[in-house]
């Protein structure tokens, strides 16, 4: 499996573009030691001339014409090579990318059922994803039940890999109805996707909030995990000005504290373990900062547009 990390900042990219923080003026002004990223976006090869995307960023577009792998093949009529989208959750910066992908092709999208209902229920403007003859296939994602995707012709092949969701967040976004937010199963909010080739296992949580143990336990067992590094700690919005909300209220675990992602990280994992969607607040990426450094000797490395791992 070969794994293209597309982009790897939060929300809104790094620098924001209305954010004159530290990290932000600082790297505008060539005085912070770091690099620009585009927000978070993974895409996964399980085999030659198919990928799959994790995620669909508001930066889908340029970062799909940054990868030459995953342009269309003139042999193919113009066919994109990309076959499914994988959801974790509903929230702005993993769904937008979608509306990039409306130009009359078919393809997968593997979601949780309520994530589903947002979108094709409470959210018209995505029914432009139906034009494509046929339209876009809507596959469900059900907690704690693994699957076997099969790319080959043959039926009778083993599937090609297997995917499984797990739990990892409460909160779904507030452009959802009131009702929905109200009713709707918690489980459904936001999950962590393994993803299983031969013996290699691939976990990804780009956002997780901590209130189970699910996310430690794939951790524990995965040869890569892309984890959560949204925030270095539970206080770092507030210091903006311009919300109430800690880095736990909005649904992601922050890196520091007793109670953070660093000291919770399984010590039995031996698989590699790299920190994306991180925000543009984010003191770890200062490359000269001591939180970056913290990270690092706790052997974590930090996602990077154009990063490429194969599994």
């Amino acid at each position: 499996m070969l794994i293209k990390i597309l982009g790897s900042a939060a929300g809104g990219g790094f620098p924001q573009w209305n954010c004159a923080c530290p990290n932000c003026h600082g790297l505008r002004m060539g005085t912070l030691r770091g690099r620009a990223r585009t927000q978070a976006q993974i895409a996964f090869s399980p085999m030659d001339g198919v990928w799959f995307l994790v995620g669909a960023s508001p930066d889908l577009r340029s970062q799909m014409l940054s990868a030459r792998d995953l342009s269309p093949s003139p042999d193919e009529r113009g066919h994109s090579p990309i076959a499914g989208v994988f959801l974790t959750s509903a929230d702005v910066d993993a769904v937008m990318g979608l509306l990039h992908l409306r130009e009359f092709q078919s393809f997968f999208i593997f979601a949780t059922p309520t994530v589903q209902r947002i979108l094709k229920s409470e959210n018209r403007i995505f029914r432009v994803l139906d034009r494509a003859d046929p339209p876009v296939q809507w596959q469900t994602l059900t907690s704690n039940r693994r699957i076997g995707c099969h790319l080959s012709p043959d039926s009778g092949d083993a599937p090609t890999f297997f995917y499984s969701a797990v739990p990892v967040g409460r909160t779904y976004p507030d452009y959802a109805s009131e009702e929905l937010r109200r009713s709707a199963p918690s489980d459904d909010a936001c999950v962590g996707l393994t993803l299983e080739q031969g013996n290699k296992k691939l976990f990804v949580a780009p956002a997780l909030s901590g209130h189970n143990s699910d996310w430690a336990k794939q951790s524990a067992t995965a040869n890569v995990a892309l984890i959560d590094g949204t925030f270095w700690s539970d206080e770092e919005l507030l210091a903006t000005g311009r919300t109430k909300k800690t880095a736990r209220d909005i649904g992601h675990l922050p890196l520091s504290g007793p109670e953070g992602l660093l000291a919770q990280y399984p010590k039995e994992a031996r698989g590699r373990k790299i920190l994306i969607h991180i925000n543009n607040t984010n003191p770890i990426l200062n490359e000269n900062s001591d939180e970056h450094r913290e990270v690092v000797e706790a052997g974590f490395e930090i996602a990077y547009d154009g990063l490429t791992i194969e599994l």
